[in-house]
């Protein structure tokens, strides 16, 4: 099950190194750090940052990349939302009407 936070999943950067899913960006950043060599000759993939690949296969792995269809769902389902919805993100808040009278 992908959602499970218990599942064991394999370090890309030290391949004995099984991490439960939850644990698994923590350690991905103490792993970066312990492991400077290794971690250099490895790209993020811009959809999800626990994908880390070899340099040379980025661009093979963007165009397959399971993330990817899950970002453009996402923004082709913002885009298609009419306008004044998309820029209307700020406060609704409005001042109460105000009965005083400071020139009397």
């Amino acid at each position: 099950d992908v959602l499970d936070p218990e599942r064991l999943i394999q370090c890309p950067l030290v391949k004995h190194h099984l991490i439960r899913a939850r644990r698994f960006p923590y350690h991905l950043v103490k792993c970066k750090e312990s492991n400077p060599d290794i971690a250099k000759k490895l790209a993020t993939c811009p959809f999800n940052a626990r994908h880390l690949v070899p340099w040379a296969d980025l661009s093979k792995h963007i165009i397959k990349c399971r993330d990817k269809a899950i970002m453009e769902r996402d923004a082709a389902s913002q885009s298609c939302q009419p306008l004044q919805e998309q820029s209307n993100t700020g406060s609704t808040w409005q001042a109460p009407p105000c009965g005083e009278d400071w020139e009397t």
